[in-house]
């Protein structure tokens, strides 16, 4: 599956991960600086007039979003933000997991987004101009922010691959094992698709084969896995994560199917 950002860019699926993202920047940083690592970063705010039209599926993600009523609490600080980028109204502008981070970073925090893509990254060093807390660096974002962990104490590390390669689900999975062995303190939180369970499940055994520590999946489906060709669903597992976690995904994860599902959609969370 080849998932690149700017197509994609405000479906159901960025609604669930930058929703999480927030709550657990909030519950991180009540402790103190936050250091953000971003494996996968991308252009960090896309332009929904661009490729996303074409999928059509910001129209039924975040377009749907800024005009549902009676949105939970950590639905609606999505939508705040998203807000702040489209004063005139509508949803043109969707700010990407670099932007929503180096935007909600306190004083002392710090965000290091990893691009492979040499063009993509020019893209993404112009939308983080303005925050001279946050850069971009060219490179493999597995073994950058690998390296970036040891230097970081008790980071917070998203994976968020395009899947286009046969190995990220391993390298996903081995990343975040790795990082959280050396410190415990650390969280990562790994997006996926949900095409099918045996992809999946084969991505979570090799979780636990490694021992990762304190698991939560967060899954939102939007309809039945019946067509492994499509991304019926997504899921944000989170490794080492904090107290609260499981009641965050559920209020996330269950709006997201509710209301941008069919008539069989549901969230699940469940631990390791």
């Amino acid at each position: 599956m080849n998932y690149r950002h700017s197509f994609h860019a405000g479906n159901f699926a960025d609604l669930v991960k930058h929703a999480l993202v927030l709550w657990l920047m909030q519950k991180m940083q009540a402790d103190g600086p936050l250091h953000v690592l971003d494996t996968h970063a991308g252009a960090g705010l896309y332009d929904l007039s661009g490729d996303a039209v074409r999928s059509k599926e910001a129209e039924a993600g975040v377009a749907r979003l800024m005009t549902a009523d009676n949105r939970p609490a950590l639905i609606e600080a999505l939508a705040d933000e998203v807000a702040q980028f489209n004063p005139q109204g509508g949803v043109r502008f969707y700010p990407g997991s670099p932007v929503l981070i180096a935007r909600a970073l306190a004083k002392g925090g710090t965000y290091r987004g990893f691009e492979l893509n040499p063009p993509v990254k020019a893209l993404l060093d112009e939308a983080l101009a303005d925050y001279p807390n946050a850069q971009g660096f060219q490179g493999d974002g597995y073994d950058l922010a690998t390296n970036a962990a040891l230097k970081s104490k008790g980071p917070l590390v998203l994976i968020d691959p395009p899947f286009e390669r046969g190995d990220d689900y391993i390298r996903s999975a081995d990343t975040a094992a790795t990082i959280v062995k050396r410190d415990p303190k650390a969280v990562v939180a790994i997006w996926t698709p949900l095409k099918d369970m045996e992809t999946f499940d084969g991505f979570i055994r090799r979780l636990d084969q490694a021992k990762a520590p304190n698991v939560v999946v967060a899954e939102a489906r939007l309809r039945p896995l019946t067509n492994p060709m499509k991304m019926n669903g997504c899921t944000m597992t989170v490794v080492n994560a904090p107290a609260g976690t499981e009641a965050a995904a559920k209020e996330i994860c269950g709006w997201v199917a509710s209301t941008l599902g069919d008539e069989k959609a549901k969230a699940e969370i469940w631990t390791l």
